[in-house]
């Protein structure tokens, strides 16, 4: 079955840029880069992937869309631009002719959840939308309440929640992340990544069956139709291998048609993405 992974990253590893790879995190301290990737692609039939930003410069956006240029296997790109800049229409610009820069987001998980309906951050995504980017939402589960009100405010742009909410797998929390998913869902323009789930649970000791309740919330949820599988390497590689994280998806979803399963591998990117 074809795979496409929607959620994984690049870099030079710098230790102030990337100061969030704290000390538990400190395997991945390291450089990952395209070469790497692929070769673990063509052990295990991924086909292609989007790259995320992971620092918030419009370099890494560039640095991204150069890779892309570079590696086909990276279908498309998810860039960072600054979403409150009064010259907005005009930064776009820049990459007009570049077919690989599928859409932007904000770390918005670091951020107080009042950010997320600053008047002017909701202007900037509309516009983002408007020239036909769409908008990854990336939070922790206490911004879930206002970023179900943002997707309620912009019904016309296409939505992609990351990593699930990132959900308290390690305490087993789940009774009110699955309230506001089910509202987030309800919205019809949000799709959601089945990813990043192994680094909110313990990363020395999880087990499969700890992220079934949670997947069976997205399920029901979003559907088949509106899930995608991501890795997020090389964040994984604190807790799994990447087949660790691929095995978790595909065993979970083993319980579907085979149309519901190349749905959430496969077709939900290509459509979404438009790849």
């Amino acid at each position: 079955m074809n795979i496409i992974d929607t959620h994984q990253h690049f870099w030079s590893y710098e230790p102030i840029k990337h100061q969030w790879i704290d000390d538990e995190m400190a395997n991945i301290r390291s450089d990952f880069g395209p070469e790497e990737l692929s070769l673990i692609y063509e052990s295990l039939g991924v086909e292609g992937c989007i790259a995320v930003h992971a620092d918030q410069t419009t370099a890494e956006t560039d640095y991204l869309l150069d890779l892309a240029d570079r590696f086909d296997f990276i279908r498309g790109v998810v860039g960072w631009v600054d979403l409150k800049s009064g010259s907005l229409a005009q930064d776009l610009e820049i990459w007009s002719d570049n077919e690989k820069l599928k859409g932007f987001r904000h770390v918005l998980q670091v951020e107080d959840p009042e950010f997320i309906l600053d008047p002017t951050f909701l202007e900037g995504i509309k516009t983002v939308s408007s020239k036909g980017y769409l908008y990854e939402i990336l939070i922790f589960p206490n911004h879930l309440p206002n970023s179900v009100e943002m997707v309620r405010r912009l019904p016309d742009t296409t939505f992609i929640l990351d990593h699930i909410a990132k959900p308290y797998i390690k305490n087993k929390d789940i009774a009110q992340w699955a309230s506001h998913m089910r509202l987030l869902a309800s919205h019809e323009n949000v799709s959601c990544k089945i990813s990043g789930m192994v680094t909110e649970a313990d990363y020395r000791q999880w087990k499969k069956s700890d992220f079934t309740p949670y997947l069976d919330v997205v399920l029901e949820a979003f559907g088949p139709e509106r899930l995608m599988f991501g890795s997020d390497w090389p964040v994984c590689l604190v807790a799994a291998q990447y087949e660790d994280v691929l095995d978790i998806v595909t065993s979970y979803v083993g319980k579907l048609s085979e149309d519901e399963q190349e749905q959430i591998l496969y077709t939900n990117a290509i459509n979404i993405y438009k790849l």
